[in-house]
């Protein structure tokens, strides 16, 4: 099974990157192979609504995210963790999620069959947030953006965790259930079919 992690944050280490990382580590346990895409170290423009998808199935912007649709396609879960700028991810994480109106369009408006695992039935996706506020709706929006995502990409949306009122960097390890949390659910996701 394969497993692609993308680290949404810009903050190399911080909380959602050690969120995710324990994440993965519940997915090696089982015997996944884990793939790392550090977002904010890729160029990805976003996008540009030109319709080129369209015609052709494929973005027309040639970048970063050319090496993302393909780990992608071969995966058979994918997790994405960010944390909450604005009620929503990072700008160099919606860059991708935005760049996937590509799969969506292959997908939608081409009715075009997916390719590689992404043709698969069984394939999984999941979210981790944090968050450092309170608000009691905190994560609606991005949450509604994953669902969106997930389904773009052809990938059940299995499922979130996401953790509030977290602001210092590697607070996170303090919080009394997250580091299990994560690593526990990735022991999971592998192991579900």
């Amino acid at each position: 099974m394969r497993v692609l992690g993308l680290y949404g944050s810009p903050r190399k280490g911080g909380n959602t990157d050690i969120l995710l990382d324990e994440f993965l580590r519940g997915c090696e346990e089982k015997g996944a192979t884990c793939e790392r895409i550090r977002v904010a170290r890729l160029q990805v423009g976003g996008c540009r609504g030109c319709g080129g998808c369209e015609k052709t199935g494929r973005c027309v912007v040639e970048d970063d995210m050319q090496a993302v649709y393909e780990a992608l396609e071969k995966s058979d879960r994918v997790v994405l963790a960010a944390p909450i700028y604005f009620y929503n991810v990072p700008a160099q994480a919606k860059a991708v999620i935005d760049r996937t109106q590509a799969l969506w369009t292959r997908k939608y408006i081409r009715e075009e069959a997916a390719q590689g695992a992404a043709a698969g039935p069984d394939r999984r996706g999941f979210f981790i947030g944090v968050g450092a506020t309170r608000g009691k709706r905190l994560f609606d929006g991005t949450l509604q953006t994953m669902r969106y995502f997930f389904d773009a990409i052809d990938v059940e949306y299995a499922g979130t965790l996401v953790y509030g009122e977290v602001d210092e960097e590697g607070a996170i390890r303090n919080h009394p259930t997250a580091m299990k949390e994560c690593f526990e659910t990735g022991l999971k996701l592998v192991s579900s079919t």
